[in-house]
């Protein structure tokens, strides 16, 4: 396992059976040591600085917070402190002021590469399940409202002949560094949309009726025209931006020559592991360094080239 992905290693206990007992949950929320994980329009709550550090609330303000929210859904156990996520983006970010007592709602891609773990994960695991809450408020079925039950982590439709079931779902999404072994390169791909400068490994998302391995090997023909035969998982990472799983693998191109798809990339190329090492003096860049891109480029990077 990959424990130092960012994003990952929840040590909370998910209470699973205990959150569809309702009256423990509705006991939970009225607890003073009881954390609140606010989110607001996608943003977490965080106390900036050159170690930013989530930030939760208790007691009193954290009961404030649960009255006036929009969804709330449980996280998790840390002993005997249960953890809450709480939408409250239906409110303007002033009347969220005294609650935040200087504290900011930041876009979490801009401080979870310098925060403790722990703390990222539980920021990301909040903003993901705020993001399901926020996108299934309707039946996909018949239209009617629908309600959140067993703690968050399933909405129930309240049309009376319907009471269609839904849960919390992931977009699975593959994510790959395509190596050539005989010479000691990887192929990394540039956006349009991306920043200036930045190469990163080549991703997309799994589609019905494809194996990850297939999803893998399509991916890479179609974006940059190369054909892959040995496909191995790495490593996975949640990544709710908004809401996706990255399944991370390593692939061994069997062909070399490039062919851009120009809607997905704008460039690619074979780059050793000097090239890399040059990066900064071309004006290059590797992805962010809280992603499981930037993680595969680096375990790469470590390799004893063959």
């Amino acid at each position: 396992m990959a424990e130092y992905l960012m994003y990952t290693g929840a040590a909370l206990d998910r209470a699973a059976a205990l959150r569809r007992d309702e009256g423990w949950v509705a006991e939970r929320l009225d607890d003073g040591a009881t954390q609140i994980v606010p989110v607001w329009r996608g943003r977490n709550l965080i106390a900036a600085g050159d170690s930013p550090s989530a930030v939760t609330i208790t007691g009193s303000p954290a009961r404030a917070l649960v009255r006036i929210a929009e969804s709330v859904a449980l996280l998790g156990m840390d002993g005997e402190v249960a953890y809450f996520a709480a939408d409250v983006s239906a409110h303007d970010e002033a009347a969220l002021a005294p609650l935040a007592d200087g504290a900011e709602f930041i876009d979490l891609r801009q401080a979870g590469a310098l925060m403790e773990r722990r703390q990222g994960m539980l920021l990301a695991y909040a903003r993901g399940i705020v993001y399901w809450h926020h996108r299934h408020r309707f039946c996909g079925d018949c239209g009617s409202p629908t309600e959140g039950r067993q703690g968050g982590h399933m909405r129930v439709c309240t049309g009376p002949a319907c009471g269609r079931q839904h849960f919390p779902r992931t977009d699975p999404a593959v994510i790959m560094l395509v190596t050539r072994t005989a010479s000691g390169a990887c192929l990394l791909g540039h956006q349009s949309r991306w920043p200036r400068g930045m190469y990163s490994t080549l991703a997309g998302f799994v589609e019905p009726g494809e194996s990850l391995e297939e999803a893998v090997a399509r991916e890479v023909l179609e974006e940059a025209g190369i054909t892959v035969g040995a496909v191995r998982y790495r490593a996975s990472q949640p990544w709710p931006f908004p809401a996706s799983l990255m399944l991370g693998f390593r692939a061994e191109a069997e062909t070399t020559g490039i062919t851009c798809d120009s809607h997905e990339l704008e460039d690619a190329r074979w780059f050793t592991r000097e090239d890399i090492g040059r990066f900064e003096e071309q004006g290059l860049r590797l992805p962010r360094p809280d992603s499981i891109s930037r993680w595969l480029i680096e375990e790469w990077l470590k390799e004893e080239p063959a």
